[in-house]
């Protein structure tokens, strides 16, 4: 059941979520259906030794394949990787602002994604990245959909993981114009996200993780979306949490920036997604 002052928690989601995709968008000629992507999204790209599975990155809510992953991707692309990524979660007459569409449809996007890559790629198992509710959709797909036979590790940046409470953000409503009429649309995925919803109550049922796939979260203890950012974390035999002022203290990134350009937090990704090689991450992880 939701919780009684859920239709105050779909507001501050919306509200959040709304900064964030303000913060990650681009000019409407550098959205998904017009914009290069410097390398990634390459269906000829084969797998090297060195990093033998593909990695699909999983944009959060209100986000889309490309806008979410303009620092990201060719950080990863420049490493050796490849890379790709999906859209999902749109709903009809909704440009740009995808995740919006039940999450557990969306997972059924991802499953079918996954396929589409290994099946390109040749390889046996990707790797997963997400972002907010893209770090989280893809639990759903590990657990129900038959995930893990496909996957290796997933990576969560900022991940609603035990949904969240969003603490006070309903006064963001005044400074983001059209949020009010967006609460008129049907939005099941925000409400799938809130705390003690069905969808997250039946996710986290029998616990976090599922074996075989490997687990990093990295939460910034100055998320202001996905409140408590101590939610975040996953419990598990073959978890990695990481908060990102234990790795640089004076890191200020919330839940857009950890995201979307904290280039420490993307160091600590490609530690995840390559462990026998990882090197320590600290503020000077930027320049790397």
């Amino acid at each position: 059941m939701l919780p009684r002052n859920w239709k105050r928690a779909v507001r501050s989601l919306t509200a959040a979520l709304l900064l964030t995709a303000a913060a990650t968008t681009v000019p409407a000629a550098a959205h998904a259906d017009s914009a290069p992507t410097s390398g990634w999204n390459n269906y000829s790209c084969k797998p090297s030794a060195a990093h033998p599975r593909p990695v699909v990155l999983v944009h959060g809510t209100f986000g889309n394949s490309v806008d979410n992953w303009l620092v990201l991707a060719p950080y990863l692309v420049n490493r050796g990787y490849c890379v790709f990524s999906l859209d999902y979660g749109q709903l009809p007459g909704v440009p740009f602002f995808n995740g919006l569409g039940p999450i557990d449809k969306s997972a059924g996007q991802l499953d079918t994604f996954v396929d589409k890559v290994l099946a390109a790629t040749g390889a046996p198992k990707a790797d997963l990245v997400g972002h907010s509710q893209g770090g989280m959709m893809p639990r759903y797909y590990l657990k129900f959909l038959g995930g893990a036979a496909k996957v290796n590790s997933l990576v969560g940046i900022a991940p609603d993981n035990h949904g969240t409470t969003l603490n006070g953000l309903t006064n963001l409503l005044p400074y983001f114009p059209g949020a009010a009429d967006l609460l008129t649309l049907a939005t099941p995925g925000l409400a799938d996200q809130m705390a003690g919803s069905p969808f997250i109550t039946r996710l986290n049922q029998g616990g976090d993780t599922v074996p075989g796939v490997h687990y990093t979260v990295i939460a910034t203890k100055y998320d202001e979306v996905v409140t408590p950012y101590a939610t975040q974390f996953l419990s598990g035999p073959d978890v990695h949490n990481v908060k990102l002022q234990d790795l640089c203290a004076v890191d200020l990134s919330e839940h857009v920036a950890i995201g979307t350009i904290d280039r420490v937090a993307f160091h600590e990704v490609a530690n995840a997604l390559d462990p026998a090689h990882a090197t320590p991450t600290t503020c000077a992880s930027v320049i790397s």
